[in-house]
């Protein structure tokens, strides 16, 4: 495939007019629609504009790469356009931008086009190339000279290394790794931008790329080890492990964009420290990083965590759920005694096994969530000690939260000992990462958890049960209120525990009705993520959006765990949407006059419910109400 083959005659525009950048972005989104590659122009328009907040397309030298990636785009497209009074782009060198290349790529397994795109991102820092471009009297010609550089770069499209091919004995040696969030169109800038300084500066030098077609160009163990500087210019997870030892720059990809020629000096004199793989959190250079922005790194982390446990959530809420399922349509629950309503998912040997197996998969769940919380600070060290951290408060009595903590804990407790063990003996050093790290880290981060954070919790968690039992009597309105509220305070935590207790303890006292409250609650948190991952899609990240509708059958199976990732990655939003959803539902319950026999099942239990229809209305509108605060109160995603 060529660059031409991406690039329909009728979505080219020599005299574009456009007199600010918003106008430039919107013109290139007229001319790509006119290709017919793209099936929904507004969404598609949306992608664009999101991709242009996280950071300028203007890469300098008068030249624009705007690009959008979605489900919008039929297949693979680009659209150019010559200003040749410029317009203001906002570029990194603040110059006008004279050539626009506007790139649409669809979400497909197929990359292919992704080369052809590496390729135009090379070709457009040949200066030569892109004035040619801008001097193009029609359309043919514009063609002509984008074929005629294509067929000269077939070492580049074939993906040879770029290396010198004679150098001088004493010639710096010098791998680079270049990556973007996208990993359309800075990652290939940012690799030929260093080629081209180092070739100029008559370095040795071969950059790997890390693009959204995946590795490429990938630095071998020997070129790593000959090399004589490392430059890593990318706003993107990046494997750091392999550069132990070695002199390494880090910079945002933008860097390597417009400060080729200074990373090269620095890299020649060897201007870098020396990059420890278990020095911090090596295991990816990050837009964190990058930006210096401690709430970013601290999101970074907590993400690492969220995204390893999500397995363990869908795989063994599903099972869970179809244990329920079984019971439901195999039990008759009325002629069930109330102790034996409390086995409900475990009364058939199907359904028992399938509980079982999904309990295992939930009992991983908050020790993978602070094993790799920690990982993430402290790389590989980090992960014995957080997942001990989380074991611990799943143990006791701080649930989700005191495994956030945990994963937080043990990777900064990590951290301390590096520092701590910095300057041990060369033969000492060796065996810390697997003998001092973990020893004294589960000793400190079990002490600090046992000690300091379960006590407070516990304490709470007892509190809170008396608390209830004294407002048993109150308004049933506002005791409701509060029973699923709670619900979804910690989800599986503290909060949540109490409730449920209390609720199971009121079914033996015959006293149906705060059990149904206390469901409700569960209930709405799953329901309501899941439908705002459909409604609000902009405010999820693609990985939330193919998970969320998960959520509706943990949500009616009362598995409010499965809310957890989300409310992890964004506690401040979703926490307290999810928290008057399942308080109005919870009050609602109440005031219709609902009552539950069972202590969990969901809607599989429903047959036991007194007054169902109306359950199901307060079920509704508490996860409406939690679905569009979620809309309103969170911020679109940043992929």
């Amino acid at each position: 495939m060529r660059i031409t083959d991406l690039l329909d005659r009728r979505s080219i525009d020599l005299n574009g007019t456009p007199k600010k950048k918003e106008e430039a972005l919107d013109q290139m989104v007229a001319l790509m629609a006119k290709s017919e590659k793209i099936s929904d122009l507004e969404a598609y328009r949306a992608e664009v504009y999101h991709r242009e907040e996280e950071s300028t397309t203007g890469i300098g030298e008068g030249i624009a790469i705007p690009h959008g990636k979605c489900d919008a785009v039929i297949k693979p497209g680009l659209a150019a356009m010559v200003v040749k009074d410029g317009v203001d782009y906002d570029a990194l060198d603040g110059e006008p931008v004279n050539l626009i290349f506007l790139i649409a790529a669809p979400i497909t397994k197929d990359n292919v086009h992704l080369d052809v795109l590496s390729k135009l991102s090379r070709l457009l820092m040949d200066e030569q190339f892109s004035e040619d471009l801008k001097k193009a009297k029609d359309v043919d010609e514009f063609l002509a000279v984008i074929d005629a550089a294509d067929a000269k770069d077939e070492m580049v499209e074939n993906g040879a290394p770029q290396v010198m091919a004679a150098l001088a004995d004493d010639a710096c040696r010098i791998c680079a790794v270049t990556s973007c969030p996208t990993g359309i169109a800075h990652t290939y800038m940012a690799a030929e931008g260093i080629e081209k300084a180092a070739k100029a500066a008559g370095c040795w030098v071969k950059v790997e790329t890390r693009g959204s077609g995946g590795a490429k160009n990938v630095l071998t163990d020997q070129e790593i080890a000959d090399a004589d500087c490392i430059i890593v210019a990318a706003d993107a997870k990046v494997p750091m492990d392999r550069f132990h030892g070695k002199k390494l720059i880090e910079v945002p990809v933008s860097d390597g964009i417009s400060k080729g020629p200074e990373l090269v000096k620095r890299a020649m004199a060897g201007d870098a420290p020396v990059w420890n793989a278990g020095s911090a959190a090596a295991a990816s250079a990050s837009a964190a990083k990058a930006s210096g922005s401690a709430g970013h790194k601290i999101y970074v982390q907590l993400m690492n965590g969220v995204s390893h446990m999500l397995p363990f959530v869908v795989g063994g809420g599903i099972l869970i759920a179809l244990a329920f399922l079984i019971d439901g349509l195999l039990v008759d629950m009325n002629a069930l005694s109330v102790a034996d309503r409390g086995n409900f998912g475990s009364i058939t040997p199907v359904a028992a096994t399938l509980k079982s197996i999904g309990g295992v998969a939930f009992g991983f769940m908050l020790p993978v969530l602070a094993g790799y919380i920690a990982e993430s600070i402290a790389d590989r060290p980090g992960l014995a000690v957080g997942f001990v951290g989380g074991m611990i408060a799943a143990n006791g009595k701080s649930g989700f939260l005191g495994a956030l903590v945990a994963g937080f804990v043990a990777g900064y407790v990590v951290l301390f000992l590096q520092k701590l063990f910095n300057n041990l003996p060369e033969s000492i050093e060796k065996i810390a990462p697997v003998l001092l790290y973990p020893l004294f880290g589960i000793l400190l981060t079990g002490l600090i958890m046992m000690f300091i954070v379960e006590p407070p919790i516990g304490a709470l968690n007892t509190g809170l049960n008396n608390a209830l039992s004294g407002m048993s009597g109150s308004s049933k309105l506002i005791l409701g209120l509060i029973l699923g509220g709670m619900m979804a305070i910690d989800m599986g935590g503290p909060f949540n525990k109490a409730a449920y207790v209390f609720g199971t303890a009121s079914i033996a006292a015959g006293n149906y009705d705060i059990m149904a409250a206390v469901m409700i609650g569960g209930m709405v948190p799953p329901c309501a993520i899941a439908l705002a991952t459909i409604l609000f899609k902009n405010k999820f990240t693609k990985e939330e959006r193919e998970s969320g509708p998960v959520n509706f059958i943990m949500g009616l199976a009362f598995i409010t765990e499965g809310a957890i990732p989300f409310a992890a990655s964004d506690p401040g939003r979703v926490l307290p949407s999810c928290i008057i959803g399942s308080g109005i539902a919870g009050a609602l319950s109440m005031v219709f006059g609902c009552t539950l026999m069972a202590p969990h099942g969901g809607i599989f239990v429903f047959p036991v419910v007194g007054n169902w229809p109306m359950y199901i209305v307060a079920l509704i509108i508490g996860t409406i109400v939690g679905t569009f605060l979620l809309g309103f109160l969170k911020k679109p995603v940043e992929e």
